[in-house]
């Protein structure tokens, strides 16, 4: 092997020519399991996932770590920015503080789906609302959910809810540059289906977009078992534009998981899923109660928190690290728990631990293709959890019912709280479906607070459901209640499900929180629970009763009046002979003929034949031989048998 060796001075004149050409665009991929325990026994765990790659590399379909298959639906449809949530479960405010990540990567119950797409109708293009059908159809092939179902009635346009997380407004990528075709405006749209039911069908196309597919790093942890068990839980997909100071923009996608489990639950193993109680001896029983015997006990859990391990509660330990992270400096594994608390790694290789300067998280570092786990052994004297570590209040509490009583009219009540001491700005967001109609005079604000703004897109019958936008201030430790009434509309009886007395569901109300002044950002989101409305159903059990009854008088009364009033009655002799019935009589009586030769031996005829074995027949009923029996001389019979041979 021979090797070129340049002269310094020439080298020194060409390196200004090859740097460019080394300048390769950078594709990076981090991952990220965040761990909190919280009260009174249950695990938060937040699973992030970030790829991006340079938006001239996006133009020029040349991916490595942003997936492929995502990106052409964008490019196709001309989204600019994308924002879909699967959802399951109820966020407990009350027990686990404030939201993660400020509540900005969770949605509704079912899938919630926002994007700014691009629209081209005023110079021959398509419109925005014809690109949002092509996406979402797009979208629901790719994560096997029920997307198309996202029609015109559910969709709706937001207008102070929902900010751009990407550069939409500086300049080019505003006008669509992001997917290199096209220079129309760019519309947010915003759908939601409450009633999908989020199952592993959607998880194994979340992990397919992943580089390393759930087969090493995090993401091994990610089992339908686990997380479809949880108390809560949201999955998050996030593609936006970024630019950086000098220009320089790249398209990131971020994949979310966020679940809180139940550490009892999800400890059981497979094998005994029932639960049994267990053993006498392995409870502990509260003395101070009156009935405390031998044979009577009053279980008390254990002071301090449960033993468990990352192996235990997801039914595997990590599976190494992913080889394809960009940055090997970064943490794969933080862990936020007491200063105090004891906590062992089980590995197979050497893992530096991190001590930063927040005692109350520890970080580490993933081996590669080693197995790593976490043990947090049964502390029965040391302080709970809640006594150590201060969780951080929610800004805002939020509940939404419907009032009222029968199947013809109802009402909906709000009740929003602010719990710190100053006034905070809110944005509440209705989507409700086209057949529960509100009476906008009815719409009442009461309590300590203000309604500075209010959109409202009226609901077309069939086509548009109704779009509620408030900006709202809520004074500080005070609460306000939002009251309207409505009307339930009668279906035609096509439009009703197979479980159309279960009710309907009712997205979810989405609230944000707006900055105060001088703070970054876009705020902090809550969504509210999804509602059941009923709406007025007929029996359908009587459509088949009547069926069945028309049917039955159809064939017994209508068939015996048509026949009697299509049939002609008429004697035998009427009903004129066909050669065909003649030629039928000659072959009976040929056939006759034949039979009488073979049972009479052949002799005589056949009528012969048949008249010759009657008569013998006869004198065998009467005893005779075939000859009759002897008569004297008188003429009278004679009994005796000497005229038959014995």
């Amino acid at each position: 092997m021979h090797l070129l060796t340049l002269p310094t001075p020439l080298l020194t004149l060409l390196l200004p020519l090859i740097t460019p050409a080394l300048s390769i665009p950078q594709h990076t991929y981090s991952e990220h399991l965040h761990l909190t325990p919280l009260p009174p026994a249950s695990l938060y765990a937040g699973f992030n996932f970030t790829s991006t790659t340079p938006l001239s590399s996006y133009l020029a379909n040349n991916f490595r770590y942003f997936p492929r298959a995502l990106a052409q639906i964008l490019q196709y449809t001309h989204t600019s920015e994308l924002h879909l949530r699967f959802a399951l479960g109820r966020w407990d405010d009350e027990n686990w503080g404030a939201r993660p990540r400020d509540g900005g990567r969770e949605g509704g119950n079912g899938v919630e789906l926002w994007a700014w797409v691009e629209d081209d109708l005023e110079k021959g293009g398509k419109g925005a609302e014809e690109r949002w059908g092509e996406l979402v159809n797009s979208l629901s092939g790719l994560f096997c959910a029920s997307l198309n179902f996202v029609d015109s009635g559910k969709t709706i346009k937001p207008v102070l809810s929902f900010d751009p997380e990407g550069m939409l407004e500086a300049g080019q990528l505003a006008r669509g540059n992001v997917t290199g075709k096209g220079q129309g405006k760019l519309r947010l749209l915003q759908g939601m289906l409450p009633h999908e039911v989020v199952c592993t069908e959607n998880l194994t196309p979340f992990l397919k977009l992943l580089p390393c597919k759930g087969k090493a790093g995090i993401s091994t942890l990610l089992d339908g078992h686990k997380l479809f068990d949880a108390n809560w839980q949201t999955m998050a997909v996030d593609v936006r534009p970024v630019c950086d100071e000098d220009g320089e923009c790249e398209i990131e996608i971020q994949q979310t998981v966020d679940m809180v489990l139940d550490i009892e639950r999800s400890m059981r193993p497979r094998e005994s899923p029932i639960p049994r109680p267990p053993p006498v001896e392995d409870i502990l029983c509260d003395e101070d109660k009156s009935y405390h015997g031998h044979d009577t006990c009053y279980p008390t859990p254990y002071p301090g928190e449960t033993e468990w391990s990352i192996s235990r509660i997801f039914g595997r330990p990590i599976r190494g690290s992913c080889p394809l992270s960009s940055n090997p400096d970064d943490f794969d594994l933080t862990l936020s728990v007491p200063a105090d608390r004891n906590v062992e790694v089980i590995a197979e290789a050497a893992v530096p631990q991190h001590s930063p300067l927040n005692t109350q998280i520890r970080a580490y570092k993933l081996p590669e293709g080693k197995t790593f786990d976490l043990l947090l052994p049964q502390q029965p004297h040391a302080p709970t959890y809640v006594q150590n570590t201060s969780l951080t209040p929610p800004p805002l509490f939020v509940t939404r019912q419907i009032t009222g009583y029968g199947a013809e009219r109802g009402g909906m009540h709000t009740l929003i709280r602010n719990p710190l001491p100053y006034a905070q700005r809110i944005v509440y967001l209705e989507s409700l479906p086209w057949f529960l109609r509100p009476y906008m005079h009815t719409l009442k604000l009461s309590g300590p607070g203000r309604m500075e703004k209010m959109f409202y897109t009226p609901l077309i019958d069939r086509k548009r459901g109704t779009q509620l936008e408030l900006l709202l201030e809520v004074a500080g430790g005070s609460t306000v209640e939002l009251t309207y009434d409505f009307e339930k509309t009668i279906l035609r009886y096509t439009e009703y499900p197979p479980d159309a007395n279960r009710g309907f569901d009712v997205p979810a109300a989405i609230v944000r929180v707006l900055p105060a002044e001088g703070e970054v950002g876009q705020g902090q989101y809550l969504r509210t629970t999804s509602l059941l409305l009923p709406l007025p159903t007929p029996d359908f059990s009587m459509p088949y009763n009547v069926i069945i009854l028309t049917s039955t008088v159809i064939a017994l009364g209508f068939g015996s009046i048509f026949n009697l009033l299509t049939r002609r009655f008429v004697l035998v002799e009427e009903v004129p002979v066909s050669p065909l019935a003649g030629i039928v009589g000659q072959v009976r009586e040929r056939v006759g003929e034949v039979w009488g030769r073979i049972m009479g031996g052949g002799k005589g005829s056949a009528g012969e034949e048949s008249g010759g074995g009657k008569d013998r027949r006869e004198d065998a009923l009467r005893g005779g031989d075939g000859e009759g029996r002897r008569k004297g001389a008188d003429g009278k019979p004679d009994d005796r048998k000497g005229g038959k041979e014995r």
